[in-house]
């Protein structure tokens, strides 16, 4: 009965119809899955403020915890982007320790970045803050404690505090990325005509 009626309709009506059920999250979920081996990576030093603690994250070698004041120089982290969307790898800019998540959910720092358990994916929330999913454990998050203990990744939820972050640059740092400039074409704008071989 329902075919009959949407075969009923105007084409136009149909097209609409179909473009309403459309859910391009999925698209935007599947190329953030996939790895960008093309793409020159950006890598980016900032710290995170834990929203729970109020400090922020630091990588102590093999041992994480979200204690670390301004400016201190484990809480620098240079983070990596992995793919075409959100995907990143964080590593302790003093101790060159990556942030993992091993398959109990426990935080633990290792000196080899590569596997999929330091990969991280990036969400922005409405409230403005980040959250860190693991991108090899779905659902399971970078929290921490009030104390700046490491939350295991079963207990965390994407609604909990525990588990917001807010990105900020050092003490005196200025962001190391240089900003894109764009090229502005007009109708005057010479074209450059090809050198002649002879």
């Amino acid at each position: 009965m329902v075919c009959s009626v949407f075969s009923s309709l105007p084409l136009r009506s149909q097209m609409f119809a179909a473009e309403e059920n459309v859910d391009f999250r999925i698209h935007v979920e599947n190329q953030t899955r996939a790895r960008d081996d093309v793409s020159r990576k950006q890598l980016r030093l900032y710290q995170l403020y834990s929203r729970t603690s109020g400090k922020h994250i630091q990588v102590l070698g093999r041992r994480i915890s979200a204690k670390g004041e301004d400016g201190d120089k484990y809480a620098q982290l240079l983070v990596e982007t992995d793919t075409f969307g959100s995907q990143v790898r964080i590593k302790g800019k003093e101790t060159d320790f990556y942030l993992c998540m091993n398959r109990k959910g426990k935080l633990v720092g290792k000196p080899d970045g590569t596997s999929k358990e330091c990969v991280f994916i990036e969400k922005v929330l409405e409230n403005n803050y980040t959250a860190l999913m693991s991108a090899k454990y779905s659902g399971w998050y970078v929290g921490f404690t009030k104390k700046g203990r490491p939350r295991k990744g079963p207990k965390t939820r994407e609604n909990q505090q525990d588990v917001h972050f807010m990105k900020r640059y050092p003490k005196g740092q200025v962001e190391i990325q240089k900003p894109f400039k764009y090229t502005t074409v007009t109708k005057r704008t010479k074209r450059i005509r090809p050198t002649n071989p002879s």
